[in-house]
C-alpha cells in the first residue's frame, strides 16, 4: 500500500475514532461496484480498534432480497439493480437501527446470502456502548438510509476504472466493458442511483479512487476533522 493511502487511512481512522466517542456511531463506505469500498472498510476497521474504539464492520451485500424480488422487473433492467436489489427495511431494522443513538445495541449483521438465495440465522450480537459500525455498499446514500449515518464516505471512480477493477477481483477478466450488455444492468442501475440520490453532495468525505496508489480527497467536510 502506498504511502499516500496509508496516510489517508490514518487521517480516517483518527476521524473514526474521535467522533462522538460517548456512543454508537455508523459509517457509510459507499461507491460504484469495484471502486474498492470492501477494501477500504477493511483496513479501517483495525486501525480503529487499535485506537481504542470498538469497531464492527457489516455489509449492504448481506442484506439482499431474494432473486425473485431482484429480478422481478427482468434480469436485465437497471431499474431492477437500482430498486430492488436490497432489503432496506430488514438493513435498518436488524442492524443500523439497533446500532443509532437510541438503539438496543442488540444487532444481527447478516440478513440474507444471495448466493444462495436463502436467509441466513445468525445469532444476534451486542455491541458495545461506543462501537463504531463500518457499513460498505453501493446505494447507501438513498434517501431511506442517508438519516442513518453519523459519517458518509462516497470512493468516486471511473466505471472504465471501476468494472475492471471489480472484474479482477471477481476473477472474471474477460469482462472489463462497462458498455457490454453483460453489464447494462449494473451500470445502468449505478447511474440511475447517482443521478438520483447525487451521492458525491450528500457525503461527508468523497474520495478520489481513480487511482489506488494515489488517492485524492475531493470534499472532506467533517466539523473538526
Amino acid at each position: 500500500m502506498s504511502e499516500p493511502h496509508v496516510a489517508l487511512l490514518d487521517r480516517l481512522a483518527d476521524t473514526i475514532a474521535s467522533l462522538h466517542p460517548d456512543r454508537r456511531i455508523r459509517i457509510a463506505i459507499d461507491g460504484v461496484d469495484g471502486v474498492g469500498k470492501t477494501m477500504l472498510a477493511d483496513a479501517l476497521a483495525p486501525l480503529v480498534i487499535g485506537r481504542g474504539r470498538p469497531a464492527i464492520r457489516a455489509s449492504v451485500d448481506d442484506f439482499h432480497n431474494p432473486k425473485s424480488v431482484r429480478y422481478a422487473r427482468g434480469k436485465h433492467s437497471p431499474d431492477g439493480f437500482y430498486l430492488d436489489s436490497y432489503d432496506y427495511h430488514a438493513f435498518r431494522r436488524l442492524l443500523l437501527d439497533p446500532l443509532g443513538r437510541d438503539g438496543s445495541g442488540d444487532y444481527v449483521a447478516r440478513y440474507f446470502d444471495h448466493r444462495s438465495d436463502r436467509r441466513v440465522e445468525t445469532a444476534r450480537q451486542q455491541a458495545p456502548p461506543t462501537a463504531a459500525l463500518i457499513v460498505d455498499g453501493i446505494f447507501l446514500h438513498r434517501p431511506e438510509l442517508q438519516p442513518c449515518w453519523d459519517l458518509s464516505i462516497f470512493l468516486k471512480a471511473e466505471f472504465g476504472i471501476s468494472v475492471p477493477r471489480g472484474a479482477a477481483r471477481d476473477q472474471t477478466p474477460e469482462a472489463t466493458d462497462p458498455a457490454s450488455p453483460a453489464y447494462r444492468r449494473y451500470v445502468g442501475g449505478q447511474r440511475l442511483y447517482l443521478g438520483a440520490c447525487e451521492p458525491e453532495r450528500r457525503a461527508n468525505i468523497v474520495i478520489d479512487y481513480n487511482d489506488l496508489q494515489q488517492p485524492q480527497i475531493v470534499k472532506w467536510a467533517v466539523r473538526g476533522a
